[in-house]
Parts: C-alpha cells; structure tokens; sequence
C-alpha cells in the first residue's frame, strides 16, 4: 500500500561561525536555535494529526540532527537516503562574497541555468524524484517525511510545478525546517502544502 503524503523537510539552522557555503563538508552540525527549529517541525507534523510510516534523510549530520525529533514523535529510525543530498558545489568552504569578488572564480559562473558551479539542476530533480517515488511506493501507508536542504527541496517544487529549474538562488521559497508537503496521483507528483513552523534563523550555508 503506497503513502498517502510526502513530507520534504528542510535542516534547522546550522553552527556556521566562519560563515561558510557548507555544502557536502562533514561536521556542520545545528546550532541550539537550529535544534528549537527541527522540534518546530516534528510538532508541526505532529499537528497535522497524520500517521508517519517513514522517515527518510539526507546522510549529512544537519539532517539527521534535523530527523531526531521526529523519530522521537513518531518512535521510527530514520533511513539514510543518499539521493536526498545537498548538492555538490566548487564553492563549499568559502565565504560567498569574498569568492565572488575574485576573477578566477568568475569562470564557474559562465552559465547559470546548469549550473556550472555545480551539480545539474536536471540531475537534482531526478535522484530526488527517484527517492519520492521509491518512499512513496514502499511505504505501508500513512506519510512519509524526507529531511533534505534548501536546494533539492526547491528545485523538486520547480519540477512538479513544471516550472524552469533555472533559477536564482535567493528566491528560494525554501526556510530553515520548513515543510513542502506532496502527494501523488498516479504518476503525477502534485505540491499541497508549505509551512514554516520555525523562527527564522540564520541562513549563510544554503548552495
């Protein structure tokens, strides 16, 4: 019996003090607030008075920190899924603005709609797509939730809405442990809900 919902949840806030783009580097982990904000999220799903059949997350330390909480609401292990991951970028460990000031670096900027500066959009939209359906269709009823990042949250909200994946990076409607809900008819994946139960945190690490 397949799902009924499908839940991407986005990391809580993460201790960045270098203020860093993080990317895929190990032992970014959350910051106290980012804690408060992964708990916002498992009550907000807890809220919603639906029955969780599976958690499923990134295997990045950020989001299984961001995970804990609702496996603790819903007394589930979570499963590690490697296809939800942030994508990898030529910038990780660097301050943004101080990179993009300097003209080697421009070269990873030539084109955008890829983007060049790391991995394909088109490519994003299809492990995660493959991660949702194969979720959905394993799970013994109820919703599934699925912690992920900013940009693979994002750019599946693009794909299903059939909207260009190109896009700008800072109008990602995407917050810290905000929740993107989808359900699925047929074949088709359709967006039916998107809430930021969380305080706005501290957001420098996003690719």
């Amino acid at each position: 019996m397949p799902a009924d919902r499908l839940h991407l949840v986005r990391h809580g806030e993460v201790h960045n003090p270098g203020r860093v783009l993080y990317g895929r580097l190990p032992d970014y982990h959350l910051s106290e607030a980012g804690r408060r904000m992964a708990q916002a999220a498992a009550d907000h799903v807890v809220g919603l008075g639906r029955p969780i059949s599976e958690i499923r997350c990134s295997p990045l330390e950020r989001t299984r920190e961001s995970a804990a909480p609702f496996a603790a609401s819903f007394a589930l292990t979570p499963v590690i899924e490697p296809r939800i991951i942030e994508p990898a970028n030529v910038f990780e460990g660097r301050r943004m603005r101080r990179a993009l000031l300097n003209p080697v670096n421009w070269w990873h900027l030539r084109r955008p709609s890829v983007p060049s500066w790391g991995e394909p959009y088109a490519s994003i939209a299809a492990r995660m797509r493959a991660a949702m359906d194969e979720a959905w269709e394993r799970a013994d009823g109820g919703d599934v939730v699925l912690v992920s990042h900013q940009a693979p949250i994002w750019i599946t909200h693009l794909a299903v809405a059939g909207l260009p994946l190109k896009h700008d990076p800072r109008t990602r409607r995407c917050a810290l442990s905000s929740v993107t809900s989808f359900a699925r008819d047929g074949g088709s994946w359709r967006e039916v809900d998107y809430a930021e139960p969380a305080a706005a945190g501290v957001d420098l690490g996003a690719v």
